[in-house]
């Protein structure tokens, strides 16, 4: 058994990489339709999937989302956005294989079909039940409103890239239910039903390891990591090891 600390950057990192190996996106990657919704952890997500056809230097992570949660004292928002979005370049599309530059969900949407995937971020994470929910400011429940629509009526895949640092306790519907009580203020929850995946998930596909989450926190720039506990055959423990090791520099998101 091999330890390691992972700060949220690599874990980013980490399932982005993972998510190109992924099984349902390698079978539509030049024949179907993948949809990166916008949102952090998906940027590197997209810098991976992109990088495959060489157009990682067409893309840029910095404004790759619509809602960002930030710090006390940091730019300034508005319900919350950064409040210039004039930046945002819009989902990544990606049909047959060729990138739909400036494409959003909403543009394509009603062509997806069954087999298609969606890979959309989270907000809460429930790792016992494997569950996950959105933090909703728009009134018509934003991107995943309208992607729950082809998730269900079509059996387009959701893939849910979340960060191990999104984990919650207590039992999600009482949570969903108690923030979305008419009266309340802020953002709503909506749980969703898809493919959860995190850096557990990342170390297993890429590497045969399971993966333990053991404990977690830091400081000095470790604020949010966790500690991880990978066990497995001995090749399996240091493929792992040079898979961490190879996003562990991995720098703090920055806008």
């Amino acid at each position: 058994m091999k330890q390691f600390i992972i700060t949220p950057a690599a874990g980013k990192r980490l399932i982005g990489k993972a998510i190109v190996a992924h099984q349902a996106v390698k079978a539509v990657r030049k024949k179907g339709t993948i949809v990166i919704i916008a949102g952090t952890t998906n940027g590197y997500v997209a810098e991976e999937l992109l990088s495959k056809a060489s157009k990682t230097k067409d893309f840029k992570r910095d404004r790759f989302f619509r809602g960002i949660v930030l710090p006390p004292g940091g730019p300034k928002t508005k319900g919350g956005r950064l409040a210039d979005q004039s930046s945002f370049p819009g989902d990544v599309v990606i049909q047959d294989g060729v990138w739909q530059r400036g494409k959003t969900i909403f543009d394509v949407v009603d062509d997806l079909k069954e087999g298609d995937v969606i890979l959309k971020g989270a907000n809460a994470l429930d790792l016992a039940q494997r569950r996950a929910a959105i933090l909703i400011a728009d009134s018509k429940a934003g991107t995943i409103g309208v992607a729950m629509r082809v998730v269900v009526g079509r059996r387009v895949r959701l893939i849910i890239p979340v960060g191990l640092e999104k984990r919650i306790s207590g039992n999600l519907d009482e949570i969903v239910a108690m923030m979305n009580e008419p009266g309340g203020e802020g953002p709503r929850l909506m749980p969703v039903p898809g493919e959860v995946f995190t850096e557990l998930d990342a170390i297993a596909l890429l590497t045969g390891a399971k993966t333990y989450l053991v404990s977690a926190g830091g400081v000095c720039g470790a604020e949010g990591s966790v500690w991880l506990a990978v066990n497995g055959k001995s090749s399996e423990e240091k493929a792992a090891e040079a898979l961490i090791k190879s996003v562990a520099d991995e720098p703090a998101f920055s806008l």
